[in-house]
């Protein structure tokens, strides 16, 4: 059994959405700094929506209007945590 390139990325794809479905209850549950919940809130986001619209990429069948719907809103949602990323990127150290 050879593990073929479109195999790799899907499987790549469901452990980065499982890492973004950690960052995003982490950030819901576990953060109690507010830049910080919001990073961690956007950093999911991010790898979820990357990771779900590889997956709409890789599949063989017809796509859906779910899956349109996906390709239109997901990189709007990336693009906006993206941005905020970049905005709190310089937030000041725990504590101060």
């Amino acid at each position: 059994m050879t593990l073929d390139v479109q195999q790799l990325a899907v499987g790549a794809s469901w452990v980065a959405t499982a890492i973004g479905g950690g960052l995003w209850l982490w950030s819901w549950l576990g953060e109690k700094h507010a830049i910080r919940k919001l990073r961690f809130l956007d950093c999911g986001v991010v790898l979820l929506f990357a990771s779900i619209l590889l997956r709409i990429v890789a599949q063989e069948k017809q796509m859906s209007i779910w899956d349109w719907a996906v390709v239109f809103i997901g990189p709007l949602f990336i693009a906006a945590a993206l941005w905020r990323l970049a905005r709190t990127a310089s937030c000041p150290p725990p504590g101060k």
